[in-house]
């Protein structure tokens, strides 16, 4: 699964990654937990915008939108037929842009926090969903993380992690192609273990993704 990312380049460098005449404004984040606004980057018509929307897929047939807060990640292996995500997947795909994310091994009795980042870039690009669910008084934009199965290297923490799209993948994920859910390259990921200090969501600074001393 994928529960906390990071968030914080200069909106110039996410603009000139995702191919954005501009970028909603934004704060940086470094303990992003699901329910929070997050950007997501995703097709209007002949170009691509981005938007702020909740972090937790409420699907449009739900009577409630608390449905959401069980819908922060999708499965790669079940997103096409599960109901509450085959719908976005065929037609409501996006882009969520992250500096890194969070997942915890269990080490003597403790959960331990490991920070996944980029090796040798600065932003991932993860496949997500999106969806618009309304009822007549009120409209909430919603999003969900697709995971997949672990890399080698991402194996050592944990046995999920997002589908980390290449850039040249971008304009086939959103144009709804198949074929692109799959664990990236263990050569696309560094791992660096990080301070406990993640594991409350009020803490949002960035000593969370500086190394921990073992």
């Amino acid at each position: 699964m994928c529960g906390r990312y990071s968030l914080h380049s200069n909106p110039e460098v996410i603009a000139l990654l995702f191919g954005l005449s501009e970028v909603p404004a934004y704060q940086p984040r470094y303990n992003i937990a699901p329910a929070s606004q997050v950007l997501i980057v995703r097709q209007e018509g002949d170009l691509r915008g981005a938007a702020m929307v909740k972090w937790g897929l409420v699907p449009r047939w739900a009577k409630d939108p608390a449905t959401g807060a069980r819908m922060n990640n999708a499965r790669a292996e079940t997103v096409a037929e599960k109901p509450s995500f085959r719908e976005a997947y065929r037609k409501r795909r996006c882009l969520i842009p992250a500096n890194g994310f969070y997942e915890w091994k269990l080490e003597r009795g403790l959960k331990q926090p490991y920070y996944i980042h980029p090796a040798g870039a600065e932003l991932f690009a993860f496949a997500g969903l999106w969806e618009q669910w309304k009822d007549p008084h009120r409209s909430l934009a919603t999003c969900a993380i697709i995971t997949t199965e672990a890399n080698e290297k991402m194996a050592t923490v944990h046995d999920r992690m997002p589908v980390i799209l290449d850039t040249r993948d971008f304009p086939r994920w959103l144009a709804g192609e198949e074929g692109l859910l799959r664990p990236c390259s263990s050569n696309i990921i560094d791992i660096r273990k990080v301070s406990r200090a993640v594991n409350n969501t009020r803490n949002d600074l960035p000593e969370l993704i500086e190394p921990e001393d073992s």
